[in-house]
């Protein structure tokens, strides 16, 4: 399948190849969704009355979330050639015990801990009141005057998500299509991230847009939305490492 230039438009292109991926082949990518979807009520769940808590694991998730998109990249490779991918096959990517994607989740699985941590301590020692529920961060983080705690935490999620970003874009479809190290993979995608800033900067937007929505959803959009991100990250690896050579 020819790769198309990268644009300021691409990330558009990405999700409707995305969408379509998730159309012709629908089952691998709904159980991802469903598996999401779960985990994220049993956080909901656990954390209900810790929303100090709770802000920091579902962003914790989202850094983590890229390994966990491993089997959609596989099913939209299988789509390019022609191949019908099932979750027999995903499970089997899953099992084969891939060093690399295994070393590569736990450092994600580090850095998602370490934001836990972080944004757990910022909230309930900087906050002036205890943070139990959803309202209380909205009431005493979020809307108060004074500018302090919100952009703090904000700012610090943020230089913590973006060098993980960087590091996945590429990175994590390269090591299930290709048979490189896991350092290769990683300076890959910085290369293509400081090729491209600006498509790669709307793709991160449009990322945490779809994941905005999902949560406002009560989380039953991210059924959809995920397998529709994760086919789409598949597009963009493809149309961001498409001078390299290799299909």
């Amino acid at each position: 399948m020819p790769s198309s230039p990268v644009t300021l438009t691409s990330p558009a292109r990405w999700v409707a190849a995305g969408w379509a991926d998730l159309c012709r082949n629908p089952v691998p990518g709904l159980v991802h969704g469903l598996l999401v979807t779960a985990f994220g009520a049993w956080l909901l769940w656990i954390a209900r009355d810790r929303f100090w808590l709770l802000a920091g694991a579902f962003s914790g998730f989202l850094i983590v979330a890229p390994i966990l998109a491993t089997g959609l990249y596989a099913v939209s490779r299988g789509l390019e050639r022609g191949q019908r991918i099932g979750m027999a096959e995903v499970w089997a990517l899953w099992r084969s015990g891939d060093a690399r994607l295994v070393r590569f989740g736990l450092l994600l699985g580090l850095a998602g801990t370490g934001w836990v941590l972080t944004s757990a301590a910022l909230i309930t020692l900087w906050s002036p009141v205890p943070i139990h529920k959803p309202m209380d961060f909205l009431r005493h983080v979020v809307l108060v005057r004074e500018i302090g705690l919100f952009e703090v935490w904000l700012l610090l999620g943020a230089l913590l998500a973006a060098p993980v970003f960087a590091s996945t874009l590429v990175a994590l479809p390269m090591l299930v299509d290709r048979p490189v190290a896991v350092s290769a993979a990683v300076f890959r995608s910085w290369r293509a991230v400081a090729s491209h800033p600006g498509p790669a900067t709307l793709w991160a937007v449009c990322i945490a847009l779809l994941v905005g929505l999902g949560m406002a959803s009560g989380l039953l959009g991210l059924i959809v939305l995920i397998p529709l991100m994760g086919h789409a990250s598949w597009h963009a690896y493809r149309d961001l490492t498409a001078g390299d050579g290799q299909g």
